[in-house]
């Protein structure tokens, strides 16, 4: 996401659709930054209560939308469409990511959580971009595959009462994580299957910006921010202990073992 909003001119509008409590921070853009949801739990600035089926912004009054995580959640998606459409500008841009309904990952959530307010369940990315492209008239510019770090499971980011089903994923205990997500990139890497993969993201729209399609296979089990392998390697964050590499997280200091990009070459989504 900041490749996205990183390109992004001090004057430029982006709206955070269905942010909660916000889905990225605002020092990552130069860009002047808004937040919409039906309701928060600690709003953030610019915070604007609303309907994604209704936003309250003019015809053409933005120049990029991120929508995070958000459409899945979204009951009247076609709405939801056709309004990005009208209150982006032709030349503006379009930031979508979203779970594969199909992975483990999303599974489970959906399991640990009840369904997790997951209404649309997206299983086909060349459909589901489709369907933005056509809603939108926006061209599909950059697609990448998301892999996951069951962050979601890890005790320290639950709220309130710890649900009694994560006793049999043990625990959401840091070092359950480190040893499950590599469990599964290796299953993925020696065998070609897709139990680490979380979902996708795409870019819309007036991007010029190269962009690298390889999947991030160093996703934070704290935090949840993925990193290229090569830049760690650059800037010389990755330690080795006994036969595992591992890496702290640039963002949050959580230790993570370290996988390479490039031993995932059937996670690349060339467009």
């Amino acid at each position: 996401m900041r490749e996205f909003l990183n390109s992004l001119s001090a004057e430029a509008k982006v709206l955070d659709l269905g942010c909660g409590d916000g889905t990225f921070d605002s020092a990552d853009t130069p860009a002047t930054v808004f937040r919409l949801d039906l309701h928060a739990d600690h709003p953030p600035a610019h915070f604007v209560r609303g309907d994604a089926a209704h936003l309250p912004f003019a015809p053409n009054s933005l120049d990029a939308i991120v929508a995070n995580n958000s459409l899945e959640h979204i009951s009247n998606l076609d709405e939801c469409v056709k309004e990005i459409r009208r209150v982006l500008r032709s030349s503006g841009r379009l930031y979508i990511a979203v779970p594969d309904a199909t992975t483990l990952t999303d599974r489970l959530y959906r399991w640990l959580a009840r369904g997790g307010g997951h209404i649309n369940p997206f299983s086909s990315a060349k459909s589901l971009a489709s369907k933005i492209e056509a809603g939108t008239s926006l061209p599909l510019r950059a697609k990448r595959t998301l892999c996951t770090s069951l962050s979601f499971l890890n005790r320290r980011n639950q709220r309130g009462r710890m649900p009694r089903k994560l006793w049999l994923l043990g625990a959401g205990t840091q070092a359950s994580l480190l040893i499950a997500t590599y469990l599964l990139r290796c299953t993925d890497r020696w065998f070609g299957t897709r139990l680490s993969v979380y979902g996708w993201i795409f870019h819309f729209g007036n991007i010029n910006e190269s962009f690298d399609p390889m999947a991030r296979t160093n996703v934070c089990i704290g935090c949840g921010a993925g990193h290229p392998s090569a830049w760690l390697l650059t800037e010389q964050r990755v330690s080795r202990k006994m036969v595992f590499a591992y890496y702290r997280c640039p963002n949050c200091e959580t230790p993570n073992l370290f996988t390479r990009d490039e031993r995932f070459p059937h996670f690349r989504d060339p467009t």
